[in-house]
């Protein structure tokens, strides 16, 4: 049976708010204390569907929500156009929650010093089209590293062609560092 593949795209730019952010020789991108990055022209006619792929931390940050704004033409799609439904599992707990009239994506919850992993799925950002994406997270729930999971699926609900995203740690004085690679979905 035929497997989705992915090509990896390299932004045709980035912007950001913070120390740093390099496009490395693989075209990742690698960021250090940023409040927000942007990665542009990663979503073209090529593809209709995108896979990101992330490891982040907090930096010098209480507890704070990742986020990312679909974005086109270097301008952020901030309007509360957004909506989200997300369950977490932590220990033995699992709570659901939906959020109307959101300004960006939820990704998930951050702390500082807690390294965790995202998978993030867009599904026809760049297509005219209302966008939608699915991001699963993992991340240490407490000092004995047990994991916390969050699952969340997200949709924007103008008809839009996105070329990019920014990204965002919810809150003043919130900052991020670690690295982001996207990928188009050959099918």
């Amino acid at each position: 049976m035929p497997t989705a593949s992915g090509i990896l795209i390299e932004p045709t730019s980035i912007a950001y708010t913070g120390t740093s952010a390099t496009i490395g020789a693989n075209g990742s991108v690698t960021f250090t204390a940023c409040s927000s990055l942007s990665l542009n022209g990663v979503f073209t006619a090529d593809y209709d569907n995108y896979l990101m792929v992330a490891r982040w931390v907090g930096v010098n940050t209480p507890s704070a929500v990742m986020k990312y704004r679909l974005r086109a033409s270097g301008t952020d799609a901030s309007a509360a156009n957004y909506t989200e439904q997300y369950i977490i599992a932590s220990s033995t707990s699992v709570s659901a929650a939906r959020g109307t009239s959101q300004t960006a994506i939820r990704v998930a919850n951050i702390s500082p010093g807690q390294d965790q992993g995202e998978i993030m799925y867009l599904y026809g950002p760049f297509l005219s089209q209302p966008t939608a994406a699915r991001n699963v997270s993992v991340w240490p729930y407490n000092t004995t590293n047990d994991p916390t999971m969050m699952d969340v699926a997200n949709t924007h609900s103008l008809s839009t062609s996105y070329d990019g995203v920014t990204f965002l740690c919810e809150g003043a004085g919130n900052n991020f560092s670690g690295r982001v690679t996207v990928y188009g979905m050959r099918q």
